[in-house]
């Protein structure tokens, strides 16, 4: 199933996920297409865009649109978020580049716990390596540290969902988790959200 990462696959990232070229340390930019180019290459997707648009699968899908949709959704949450908190705290030292690298990162596992060939072999034997064996936040992680990206990034990518509880969030990871949460409870409310596929904690009101 792993696939060559070719320039023409990091050209394709690119070009699905603009918001790279936002990263000011173009070394941090190209790890986060290498990220998401080695993600593509090893499953048996061809394309971010070909991953449904959806939080876990068969969950929280979205109306309409695919993946890239809500990966550049949270990332730009995130920025904007990050921006009118640091202008209004000035001493709130904001990582304009990690909050955007995490952004566009923190889903950089799905293509793993998406994938049709490991969701098959999953569901054949659940009790074989598990269902699925590695949930896409830690997957993620992986891939963030196998390209080179910043702890920081990896910390978010591992951190942004339920596996975040276990841990204290970085200032940037707490962004991305709550931009995270904010694009699917918005798409909610806003009837952006397939009714069959409501997750259970979103069926109940969210109180903080």
């Amino acid at each position: 199933m792993a696939r060559e990462v070719t320039e023409a696959l990091r050209a394709q990232i690119r070009d699905e996920l603009p918001e790279v070229a936002a990263i000011r340390d173009a070394a941090l930019a190209a790890a986060v297409v290498e990220a998401w180019a080695l993600a593509i290459a090893w499953s048996s997707f061809g394309s971010i865009r070909e991953i449904p648009p959806s939080g876990n699968p068969g969950q929280m899908t979205l109306t309409r649109g695919d993946q890239t949709d809500h990966i550049r959704g949270v990332t730009r949450l995130a920025m904007r978020m990050a921006e009118e908190m640091a202008a209004l705290n000035p001493d709130l030292a904001v990582d304009h580049d990690i909050v955007v690298a995490g952004g566009l990162c923190h889903d950089v596992g799905k293509p793993w716990e998406f994938d049709p060939e490991n969701r098959r072999r999953w569901e054949a034997a659940p009790r074989g390596v598990g269902l699925p064996s590695i949930r896409h936040p830690a997957y993620g992680v992986h891939l963030c540290l196998t390209v080179g990206l910043p702890e920081a990034v990896a910390h978010i990518a591992g951190a942004h969902s339920g596996e975040g509880e276990l841990v204290v969030r970085s200032l940037e990871g707490t962004i991305v988790h709550l931009s995270d949460i904010g694009y699917w409870t918005m798409a909610l409310a806003g009837g952006l959200i397939r009714p069959e596929t409501v997750s259970q904690k979103y069926r109940r009101p969210i109180s903080l």
